[in-house]
């Protein structure tokens, strides 16, 4: 993946073995990396037990925050593709005890249906 899928916002799907050391001070014991995907340089990390999402900020990225939703608190989602004249895809995650959804727009390359079945495989247990 290239310099300019990265700005565009393409997501590419990550070893999650090189994680678990990237994420070791946020990961405990008995939690593990079953998938990751990284968009530009945010990063969305799906463990057995929680999403983590990675929002690097600030100019240098120095600043970091880290949501972690646990799966059993995700009432539902949804995963909306792109189409012809709409070219960014959505992803909506409801979360009990919140009306607005969390939403994220994610553009045009970005693997849905691989996102879709991780949170499918993780939420509907």
């Amino acid at each position: 993946m290239g310099f300019f899928s990265n700005l565009t916002g393409n997501a590419s799907e990550l070893n999650a073995e090189d994680l678990e050391a990237d994420f070791a001070d946020v990961i405990y014991d008995g939690e593990t990396v079953e998938a990751a995907f990284k968009i530009f340089r945010d990063k969305w990390v799906f463990t057995n037990k929680r999403l983590i999402v990675l929002d690097v900020q600030g100019l240098t990225g120095k600043k970091k925050e880290y949501h972690s939703i646990p799966y059993k608190s995700i009432t539902q989602f949804l995963v909306e593709t792109a189409g012809n004249f709409d070219s960014d895809a959505e992803l909506k995650i409801w979360l009990s005890g919140q009306g607005e959804p969390l939403q994220y727009e994610l553009s045009s390359g970005v693997d849905v249906v691989s996102l879709q079945k991780t949170l499918a495989k993780n939420v509907c247990k």
